[in-house]
């Protein structure tokens, strides 16, 4: 006998994904550590949000290409594949002061140039009406219910933006919008007092340091 049953009709299974509002967003919370996970963990929620049909904008800081990365990662293809997740990527290719051969004062510009993204992202869900549904494809400067700002508290460790840049970002932002900061492997002190969820995703063993390169699928 075949089950005809639709899936949707399963209240576990998966589900239509429609435009909706979240009823309890605006924390901000804060992944940092030496660690492998923090983005990982960030774009996890990302699409958990998304997946209840909230609107949801990745904007990565310092996620340029290498040599050894290709420029379009996987989680680029599940994200624009996603309804109402978008992505922007700012970084510049290589990494900053490396000597890999990439240009530090185009880091720097960059970095600025996400700074001011962010910015504009942040007052546009502050002019938006986030107690209710936005649509899933729109203009994410039009207003999201959360914002992830991938390698923001790496670049200000690099010195590429301004910490109080940081704090101004979350003192901007309007209430019911949840920010999502992640990157650097320094303690960010600067703003773990104003966070509602700090993350430290520490390294016990890497298998950069056995030689192994990243891996499609894994770390790209």
């Amino acid at each position: 006998m075949t089950d005809e049953t639709d899936a949707t009709d399963d209240p576990l299974g998966p589900q239509e994904i429609e435009p909706s509002a979240p009823e309890e967003f605006g924390l901000v919370q804060v992944w940092w550590g030496d660690g492998k996970g923090k983005t990982t963990a960030a774009l996890g929620m990302a699409f958990r949000a998304a997946g209840h049909g909230y609107r949801v904008h990745v904007l990565q800081f310092m996620k340029g290409g290498t040599g050894t990365v290709e420029d379009v990662r996987g989680e680029y293809n599940a994200m624009a594949a996603m309804p109402g997740l978008s992505y922007e990527n700012a970084g510049h290719y290589g990494w900053h002061g490396f000597m890999d051969g990439s240009d530090d004062d185009e880091h720097d510009a960059r970095a600025k140039g996400a700074l001011a993204r962010a910015r504009e992202l942040i007052e546009g869900a502050g002019e938006a009406d986030l107690d209710e549904p936005l649509p899933l494809d729109g203009d994410p400067a039009a207003g999201v219910h959360m914002l992830v700002l991938d390698e923001v508290l790496y670049a200000a460790n690099r010195g590429l933006i301004d910490p109080e840049d940081v704090i101004g970002l979350i003192e901007d932002k309007p209430g019911d919008l949840e920010l999502v900061l992640t990157g650097g492997h320094d303690r960010p002190e600067y703003i773990t007092e104003r966070a509602d969820l700090v993350t430290e995703v520490g390294k016990e063993r890497h298998p950069i340091e056995a030689g192994q390169g990243a891996r499609k699928g894994t770390e790209f």
